[in-house]
C-alpha cells in the first residue's frame, strides 16, 4: 500500500475490514499484515507527502516501538522522499534507564532527539496522591513535542495510537463529556501549526502485541499512569474488552461506524440544517437517503 502514500486522489476511508488480530501476520518480523494497514491508512488520509520530515514519538511502549518498525520498512519501499527522526521526552521518572532507547535506535540506525524535561516533578507536585495523573501528563507531554517539532520544523508529527486507541476515545467522549468526538487519523493542532498523524489507525492493540512480542523491542514502562486502576480509560477499555469476548468482531464495526457518519441521523444542528428540512425536498434530499437506512 506505501505505492499510494502521496496520492492527493485517495479517497476517504471506505469502511474496510478491520482485520481479526489472529489472521493479520504481525508475529513474524515484517509485520507484513500491520505495514499493509499503515500503507493503508497513510494512502486513506494523506499522511505523509513527498519531502515530509516526520517526527515519530516514541515513548519506549509497544505501540510506538511498532510505529517506527512500520514507517522505516514503508520508507524503504515508498515512491516519496521523506525523512523520519525519532524523538523521545525523557520526563525523569524514578528508575527510568535512559541507556535503552538511545542502544536500540543506534543498532536499527535511526537518527534520533532525546527532550529532557522534568514533567514528573510538576505532576507529582500538582496532583494529589491516589488522583489521575493522565491529564495534566499529557498536556505537558504535548507542549514539549509541540515545541520540539516548531523549532527543529518537522512538517508532521507521528503518534503510535491505533484502532483501539480511537474507539476508547470515541467512548471517553461520549460517556464522559456529552459529546460525539474521536480521535482522527489525521489532525491540525488547535494552534495550526503541526500536522499530527496516527498511521496506526487500522490496526488493532492485539496485532501491536503479538508484533512487539516477536521483534522483542525493550519495551520501558511508563510508572505515571500504569499503576492507576481507577482510570476512566481503563473502565472504558474493560467495557470493550468484554464486549469483544462476548460479541467477537464488535470493536471491528464501531471503529468502522467512525468512517461512517450520517449527520441527518443525529440531532446537531451545526451539521446539518434541521429548519430547513421538509417535504417539498423530495425523495433526492440527503436526508431522505439516509432514513431509508435507519
Amino acid at each position: 500500500m506505501a505505492a499510494r502514500m502521496n496520492n492527493a486522489s485517495a479517497q476517504p476511508l471506505q469502511a474496510p475490514r478491520f482485520p481479526d488480530p489472529g489472521t493479520v501476520r504481525a508475529a513474524g518480523p515484517g509485520g507484513d499484515g500491520l505495514r499493509r494497514l499503515a500503507g493503508q491508512a497513510i494512502a486513506d488520509y494523506g499522511m505523509i507527502e513527498d519531502g515530509d520530515k516526520v517526527m515519530v514519538c516514541l515513548s519506549g511502549g509497544k505501540d510506538s516501538y511498532t510505529l517506527l518498525d512500520l514507517l522505516l520498512q514503508l520508507q524503504r519501499k515508498a515512491p516519496v522522499d521523506f525523512e523520519l527522526v525519532a524523538v523521545h521526552l525523557d520526563q525523569k521518572q524514578p528508575g527510568y534507564d535512559a541507556t535503552v532507547l538511545p542502544g536500540y535506535l543506534k543498532s536499527v540506525g535511526v537518527p534520533f532527539q532525546i527532550i529532557e524535561q522534568d514533567t514528573y516533578a510538576v505532576v507529582s507536585r500538582v496532583i494529589p496522591e491516589g488522583r489521575t495523573m493522565c491529564s495534566l501528563c499529557s498536556r505537558l507531554r504535548r507542549g514539549a513535542l509541540y515545541a520540539h517539532a516548531a523549532r527543529h520544523g518537522f512538517s508532521k508529527i507521528a503518534l503510535g495510537h491505533h484502532r483501539d486507541d480511537m474507539v476508547a476515545t470515541f467512548f471517553l467522549n461520549l460517556f464522559f463529556h456529552a459529546k460525539l468526538s474521536g480521535m482522527p487519523p489525521k489532525l491540525l493542532s488547535d494552534d495550526g501549526r503541526h500536522v499530527v498523524i496516527r498511521p496506526l489507525a487500522y490496526a488493532s492493540e492485539a496485532a501491536i502485541a503479538l508484533h512487539a512480542e516477536a521483534m522483542a523491542f525493550p519495551i520501558i514502562p511508563c510508572n505515571l499512569c500504569g499503576s492507576q486502576d481507577n482510570l476512566q480509560r481503563r473502565q472504558v477499555q474493560n467495557m470493550m474488552a468484554a464486549w469483544e469476548a462476548a460479541t467477537p468482531g464488535r470493536i471491528d464495526q464501531i471503529a468502522r461506524a467512525l468512517a461512517r457518519v450520517e449527520p441527518s441521523q443525529l440531532a446537531d444542528p451545526k451539521l446539518f440544517d434541521f429548519l430547513g428540512l421538509s417535504s417539498k425536498q423530495g425523495p433526492d434530499h440527503p436526508a431522505a437517503d439516509a432514513s431509508a437506512h435507519a
